[in-house]
């Protein structure tokens, strides 16, 4: 029997009327694998997938983000960032959309489709580390001793790759939605508001995007500590004390590495990374910047790659350019895509064959209806 999460009573927030609960207990209907799903082969698995989409026809579409596995992109009908997917769904008149990634980005293509299309979740586990290092009751508790520390308006911007209820919460607090491509965009659009950005959750993106503008002051804010990285009062950027576990393990000397064993390489990272790495790096951009990266490059080319391990080996295998890991053997998956087993896609899709909706992923009408208003903000920049 399938083991489904238990579904505690929402939290009214401190600071804005939005309810909100931490990320465990957001969907209490995601249900584990059933055990006569684990040993599948993949030509069983293949078999079965074709047998499931050919009754659904139309009727579904399969997302798979850059970071999932092969045999999860290869049955995909659009491969892409978790903003890029969201427009896919949002453009598409399938009435089931399969989203092959993390909770956050199921949310955000909740957010952007119609009423009639269901959003589903292939596995509860996949819940991304960084967007819970910022939940929104923990920044709901800290904003008003951030807001009581800075010196004048405060104007809050939370990254694609955070929860629907953070989301609503910047939205509530008169800021904004970015992606790693705009964030740029949204400082300016920030700080034409307010004397003061607190970017959440990623402190490197935020201190990229800061260095990037020539921001003089920018602090980094420990939510469990009781003192910050600097003065608060005349910052011009607070940067929450999160960051992603793939990207953080890459270092300058990994750049200096690579760049010994291929001396006439291009180095291309996310800017998710560290700033001396994005500093040593020669080009620096969203996953879909990478891929164009690579795409540009001559088939004599080799283009060294710092973003997850599992697009690096998709580029390499789409392209005739040599694509090289920056960090090499040393370079790990993302724990969280990787609980999207490909034997969880087999089980949501015969599951839908057979008229049975799994792992549905629906944001609160109340919290959706904020969010979506962070989401027109950046949208407008």
């Amino acid at each position: 029997m399938a083991l489904a999460r238990q579904h505690p009573t929402m939290v009214q927030m401190e600071t804005t009327e939005v309810d909100s609960e931490l990320s465990l207990f957001k969907y209490g209907n995601l249900e584990a694998l059933p055990s006569d799903y684990r040993d599948l082969s993949e030509t069983e698995r293949r078999q079965r997938i074709a047998a499931a989409r050919e009754v659904l026809g139309d009727d579904v579409l399969v997302l798979g983000h850059n970071y999932q596995r092969r045999e999860i992109v290869e049955h995909a009908d659009h491969v892409g960032d978790s903003y890029q997917l969201s427009e896919y769904a949002a453009d598409s008149d399938a009435e089931h959309v399969v989203f092959c990634g993390v909770t956050f980005m199921a949310e955000s293509a909740d957010l952007l489709t119609d009423d009639e299309q269901t959003i589903l979740l292939p596995s509860m586990e996949a819940s991304c580390p960084m967007a819970g290092m910022a939940e929104a009751l923990q920044v709901d508790a800290a904003w008003e001793r951030i807001e009581r520390a800075t010196e004048g308006d405060v104007v809050p911007i939370t990254y694609m790759n955070s929860y629907a209820d953070l989301k609503a919460f910047c939205a509530e607090h008169g800021g904004l939605v970015c992606t790693s491509s705009n964030a740029d965009a949204a400082f300016e659009w920030a700080l034409s508001r307010g004397d003061t950005v607190v970017f959440l959750p990623d402190k490197h993106l935020g201190r990229n995007t800061a260095n990037a503008m020539g921001l003089d002051s920018v602090v980094e804010f420990d939510p469990w500590a009781d003192a910050s990285s600097g003065d608060l009062g005349d910052a011009d950027a607070v940067l929450w004390d999160g960051y992603c576990q793939v990207h953080e393990r890459f270092t300058a000397d990994h750049v200096a590495d690579a760049r010994d064993a291929h001396p006439d390489a291009t180095v291309v990272v996310h800017p998710e990374c560290r700033p001396e790495v994005v500093a040593a790096a020669d080009e620096t951009g969203s996953t879909a910047t990478i891929s164009e990266t690579v795409a540009d490059a001559d088939r004599e080319e080799t283009v060294v790659v710092g973003t997850e391990i599992h697009l690096v080996e998709h580029l390499d295998r789409w392209h005739e350019t040599d694509v090289v890991a920056l960090c090499g053997d040393a370079c790990m998956d993302c724990n969280a895509m990787r609980q999207v087993d490909p034997n969880y896609l087999t089980w949501i899709l015969e599951g839908l064959a057979d008229g049975v909706d799994r792992n549905v992923v629906s944001v609160d009408p109340d919290v959706a209806r904020s969010a979506e208003v962070a989401l027109d903000r950046m949208l407008e920049l």
